[in-house]
């Protein structure tokens, strides 16, 4: 298992963690890799010769650098009805994808596009159609340089009130000819509509092109952030079924903790050393069963 850890839980939403503190830590705490978060952890305005000084960097120490994030796609929609916002979000996404390549990742995590951006009331609703349409024509156009760049554009499942079920996973990345897209599949995300391994048992390791582990506890009837906690261990997360899954499907891609515990609201406290020390050590744990 490639164990890795994102950014937010050693750095939280700051730059206040270099790049090079990060790969450090992860060096020492045994992870295979880490995952840089661009508009934190890694600025938008980064060139070329210091994402490659970050790479050797990182590279001497035996780190791995294969998936990167970003929070950004809160504030730009990829499915937007709005064209100005829609293109906003296709051209941050083609610097995005040049930042990958230039630290040497093989992925990058995308926003394919949200009806609702249930945590910010501040943001429009979108018809799912309209994101449907608009999300489809935005990632087309970004393809071809993915393909050039060799570079994965991996759409994660969140909660943004668009593809909602597995099924609707699947018909919508069949909608695309090219190996270069596919899911992000975050198997605590996903419980809120279906268990991981139902994604995974549709979707193969044809379209999962990275994995982000977390859990989830699904205590309150209607499902709420708060059921994001500071456990991999504590939740709802059959994690024997998600691996067998996966094992079936012949995955053997990344593993990356993101935490980001919503029970700790409302001081949410970001970043913490401790709980990246403890997510790791449970990481290692559940490595002994996959």
């Amino acid at each position: 298992m490639y164990k890795a850890l994102n950014y937010w839980v050693f750095g939280g939403f700051s730059s206040d963690k270099t790049p090079y503190e990060f790969i450090d830590f992860a060096k020492a705490q045994g992870l295979d890799g880490v995952e840089m978060t661009v508009g934190d952890c890694l600025p938008e305005s980064i060139d070329e010769a210091e994402c490659r000084k970050i790479a050797s960097y990182a590279a001497e120490r035996g780190i791995g650098l294969k998936t990167l994030a970003t929070g950004r796609y809160g504030a730009m929609n990829l499915g937007a009805a709005d064209e100005a916002e829609r293109a906003r979000a296709v051209e941050f996404t083609k610097k995005y994808l040049r930042i990958a390549s230039w630290v040497g990742a093989e992925t990058i995590l995308v926003v394919p596009g949200s009806a609702q951006v249930t945590w910010d009331p501040s943001r429009p609703v979108v018809p799912y159609k309209t994101v449907w349409e608009n999300s489809t024509r935005s990632l087309k156009g970004l393809l071809p340089l993915a393909e050039e760049l060799g570079v994965n554009i991996a759409l994660e499942n969140v909660w943004m009130r668009f593809l909602l079920s597995p099924m609707e996973w699947k018909l919508f990345l069949d909608r695309f000819d090219s190996p270069r897209i596919g899911m992000y599949l975050d198997v605590g995300n996903c419980l809120l509509y279906a268990p991981a391994h139902d994604y995974i048992d549709l979707l193969g390791e044809k379209y999962i092109k990275a994995v982000h582990i977390k859990n989830w506890k699904g205590d309150d009837c209607g499902g709420t952030l708060h059921g994001f906690g500071d456990s991999l261990l504590d939740g709802d997360v059959d994690f024997k079924a998600v691996f067998a899954a996966l094992k079936n499907c012949g995955y053997n891609r990344t593993f990356t903790v993101e935490m980001i515990p919503f029970s700790r609201l409302p001081d949410l406290v970001l970043p913490d050393q401790a709980l990246s020390e403890k997510v790791v050590a449970e990481l290692r744990a559940l490595d002994s069963g996959y």
